[in-house]
This record gives structure tokens, C-alpha cells and sequence, in this order.
């Protein structure tokens, strides 16, 4: 990975970027003379084992300046360890006195210590190298950065660029304009003039900066749907899920209604059945067969409506809610909320339950937070619930749903899937070729029999793993080719 010289003088300006060093990966722990972190050129005088000086800033010369006793000499940086880079431009930019131990070889002065010094009477960054060290051990302690090709044509994109400041938040919106939802147009204006008024607390500009910056940080979309190849989303089903055939044909008739409304249905899904029979797995797919980002909310763990709606901006500790951080950490309008455990809503603590707060969220007219204070549009919010026991769940809520029943596995399923799709995945990921694990049909009968009283098969799936750690143990310590379970090793095994 090249990194660029702009030397600051107008006439090598002119000749444009220049590459002066290379970089090389290494994982190493630690650095030696014959693995340094960086090598320094010695052609016109050789260092002295401890050097004192400075990094010049590396977007203008890449290079170490030396503080000696006769004068400042200056040597260019010839290699870098890649984990370094970002530190020692970080140096060059804070003009960091540092001290460097290294040793000089034929190719170059190889700098395998870099230690803070003070200098001039300035104080140090932290006492005893505080902060300079821990970077460094850390550096050390991670892998090399993957290394990337650079595409002097490829087009700049701003995906990773976030609005936080009051002048990036105004640009944002000039530019906008009537792109953005009419209420969220009037409600940013009104919040701006909030962040930039001299006549409020610190504390309100700052809930009011901290909501515009999650506001504008959101792709506000249409509700217009593209349509969905049918048999791409069946692939999808079938990949993800064994049998369901029922299960499999209500969702593609929800991508039917989409592609010919173009919109999403009025309904989200609830998905109704046992632990452990794929309904989480239904709702990924489902996410993926919509080409949306995703979001989780586990209702087991809410015990009051504020976790979902957000506290107001009166108080100092204010934030969103979880919804509205969705809403952020998705980046779009359009997402699949996945609803996990709906009917283990806890009744809260005095304040009413956390369940009913998603009524205004189902009903696709606008949800409204709390610390936003302003309607969010949910007109792109697909919602797909799951539940163990739908008598537990609210009338309210329930009407807002199209009810799916996920019935258990039969036996027969349940064979196929263990043999077909459990035991290999996890040979796959143990790396055992199958002829190296056998299960017998007497052994997979044992298996079964084993957690017939069970739901789903979360159970099979940990069965799996156990008999294939089996096997690799006795690979790999008895010296075994291969491994063939019968009925009775299973019942041994399994207990």
C-alpha cells in the first residue's frame, strides 16, 4: 500500500503526488532490527542507537527529523509497517518529540522502539508514556490491515460520511430541500434554530444538534416497492427452510401483492409456534428476500414503554428510544423490523405495557419519540413478530398482524434435516469430510428417539455438534480414519 508525498514546495507541488515508502504486513507481536516498525535511510549518515527528533507531517514529507548535537538532519522514511501508519502520521500532524531505538543495517536505519520525550519544557501527552505505549502494544496485538488496491478511477462515494456538525446539518439541508418529508423540513428548521440560539441552555442545543445529526443521518424514502422475482425469493424459502410448505406459500403470495401494488401489505407477519422451529430464520429471510436492512427488538427484555419510546429532552440524560435507534443504525426509512417474543412483554413498572406502545408503529401512519419529538413516517416499516403462545398477545396487537402457524417437525422431518443439513454444516465447519463421521440409520433413529419429546431442532442441531466433536476427538487423538456410530454409541454418547 503506497502512501503519497505532497511536499509543500511549489515547484515538486507542481509534479503532483510521489510515492516515498512502502508499507509491509506483519502480524508480529513485536518489533526486531530484522522486523522493525519502520526503516529510516542512513545513506548520508549513519544514527545513533537512541535518536531524538520529530516526524515530519507525512501529507507534506514523509520523513524523521533529527535533533543532534550538531544541527537537525533529516532522513526519509524508507518502510513502515502498515499497522503504524495512521500512528505516525498522527505524530507528524502533533509535532510528537519522540525518541527512536534502532539499529543501522546496510539497507537502512531499522526503528524497532518509539518512546514520548519531553521537550523545550513542553509536558508530555500522559506521564510514563501513558498513551504513546498503549497504542502501540495495541498495534502490535492486531493483524495487519487487509491490503487494498488503489483505483485512482473509482468513483467517491459518501456512504460512510455522517452529519454531526451544525454547518455539515444546514449544508444537508439546503441541498435537500423538498426531498425531505414536509413535517421533517419544519421540525429540522425549527430544531436548527434551537442548536444556533444564544438564548438556551447548553444542554437544550445540544439534545437539539444531537437530534438533528440522527434525523438527517436517515435516508427518508418513498413507499414505492421494485418488484421481486418470485422464483428467486423461493430459492431463498428453500435454502433457508426445510418443508413449510404452507409457510412458504403465504410468504410468496405477500410478494405477489407487492410487486403488483407496489407497496408493502397493511399487515405485517406474526409467526406462531414452538421454540427452536425457525421462526427467527423465517423473518431473515423474509428481510432478505425484500432486499432490506433489518432490525431486532427482543420484547423479553423491555419492562418499560420508554425503552421503546424514548425520555423527553427535559431531562440531561435524554436519548431516543430503541425504535428511533433503529430507525438510525439502519440508516433508511424502508426496514424489516423483526419483533422477537412478542407475547413475553413484561406488563411494565406502573407505566403501562411496552407491547401496546407498537400499535402507533403497526399501523403505518407515523410513530412519534419522545426525545425526537417529531412523527417518523412508517409508511416503509415491514413488521414481523414471533411468538411461542398467541393467547398471551393483546386483541390490539393481534389485529394488526397476518397470522402464520408454524407447526413442529414430524419425525420424518426431522430425520432429513439432521442428515441432510445439520450434521453436514457442522462437519463442514470442523473441517471432517463426511466419510470421516457415519451415522448409521440405526444411529440416527437413536438420535431422534432421543429428543422426540423436544420441539424444534435446536436440540438435533447440538447433537450434531456433540457427535462431530466426537468424531474429531477420536481422529485425532486415537489415530482413527474414520468413525462409524451405531444405535448403542449414540445412547452412550448422548446419555
Amino acid at each position: 500500500m503506497p502512501v503519497f508525498d505532497f511536499n509543500s514546495a511549489p515547484t515538486e507541488a507542481a509534479k503532483g503526488p510521489e510515492c516515498t515508502y512502502k508499507t509491509y504486513r506483519t502480524s508480529a507481536p513485536e518489533a526486531s532490527p530484522e522486523q522493525p516498525i519502520l526503516l529510516l535511510s542512513n545513506q548520508k549518515r549513519q544514527w545513533k542507537h537512541h535518536s531524538c527528533g520529530v516526524f515530519t507531517n507525512p501529507n507534506k514529507r514523509t520523513a524523521f527529523e533529527f535533533k543532534e548535537e550538531d544541527g537537525k538532519f533529516t532522513a526519509d522514511i524508507l518502510l513502515i509497517d502498515a499497522r503504524f501508519v495512521s500512528l505516525l502520521k498522527w505524530l507528524g500532524e502533533h509535532q510528537i518529540h519522540v525518541r527512536l531505538s534502532g539499529m543501522n543495517r546496510e539497507d537502512g536505519y531499522a526503528v524497532y522502539k518509539i518512546r514520548e520525550t519531553a521537550f523545550g519544557g513542553g509536558t508530555k501527552l500522559s506521564a510514563e508514556d501513558g498513551f504513546l505505549q498503549f497504542m502501540i502494544e495495541r498495534l502490535f496485538a492486531s493483524n495487519a490491515p487487509s491490503e487494498e488496491e488503489v483505483d485512482e478511477d473509482r468513483e467517491e462515494v459518501g456512504d460512510d460520511m455522517k452529519l454531526t456538525s451544525l454547518q455539515s446539518i444546514t449544508d444537508f439541508m439546503t441541498c435537500a430541500g423538498r426531498t425531505l418529508p414536509d413535517n421533517i423540513q419544519l421540525w429540522a428548521r425549527r430544531n436548527l434554530a434551537v442548536a444556533r440560539s444564544h438564548e438556551v441552555s447548553p444542554e437544550e442545543k445540544r439534545h437539539a444538534q444531537r437530534a438533528l445529526s440522527i434525523m438527517m443521518n436517515i435516508q427518508w424514502k418513498s413507499n414505492y416497492f421494485e418488484a421481486i422475482d418470485p422464483d428467486e425469493a423461493r430459492r431463498i424459502l428453500d435454502e433457508e427452510l426445510y418443508g413449510m410448505e404452507r409457510v412458504k406459500q403465504r410468504i410468496i403470495e405477500t410478494i405477489i401483492q407487492i410487486n403488483r401494488t407496489h407497496t408493502l401489505p397493511a399487515y405485517g407477519l406474526l409467526l406462531v409456534g414452538p421454540a427452536g422451529t425457525g421462526k427467527s430464520q423465517i423473518a431473515y429471510a423474509v428481510a432478505r428476500i425484500l432486499k432490506l436492512p433489518w432490525t431486532t427488538l427482543d420484547m423479553s427484555s423491555i419492562n418499560d414503554p420508554e425503552q421503546l419510546t424514548g425520555s423527553s429532552r427535559v431531562y440531561a440524560n435524554a436519548k431516543p428510544g430503541i425504535i428511533m435507534e433503529a430507525f438510525s443504525m439502519a440508516g433508511e426509512s424502508n426496514l424489516v423490523f423483526i419483533i422477537n417474543e412478542l407475547d413475553k412483554a413484561n406488563d411494565g413498572k406502573g407505566n403501562g405495557n411496552p407491547a401496546d406502545v407498537l400499535l402507533t408503529l403497526l399501523d403505518n401512519l407515523g410513530f412519534t419519540d419522545n426525545y425526537m419529538e417529531c412523527m417518523v413516517p412508517t409508511v416503509g416499516v415491514y413488521p414481523i413478530a414471533t411468538a411461542n403462545d398467541k393467547s398471551q398477545i393483546s386483541a390490539p396487537l393481534m389485529s394488526r398482524f397476518a397470522v402464520i402457524d408454524i407447526p413442529d417437525y414430524t419425525e420424518e422431518e426431522k430425520k432429513v434435516i439432521f442428515s441432510r443439513f445439520a450434521l453436514p454444516k457442522v462437519l463442514k465447519r470442523m473441517s471432517l469430510r463426511e466419510e470421516e463421521c457415519i451415522v448409521t440409520p440405526e444411529a440416527l433413529n437413536a438420535v431422534i428417539r432421543k429428543y422426540e419429546d423436544t420441539t424444534g431442532i435446536r436440540d438435533l442441531e447440538q447433537a450434531a455438534e456433540h457427535i462431530a466433536a466426537n468424531a474429531l476427538y477420536q481422529i485425532e487423538v486415537n489415530g482413527v480414519k474414520k468413525v462409524v456410530f451405531d444405535g448403542k454409541m449414540i445412547e452412550e454418547l448422548l446419555g
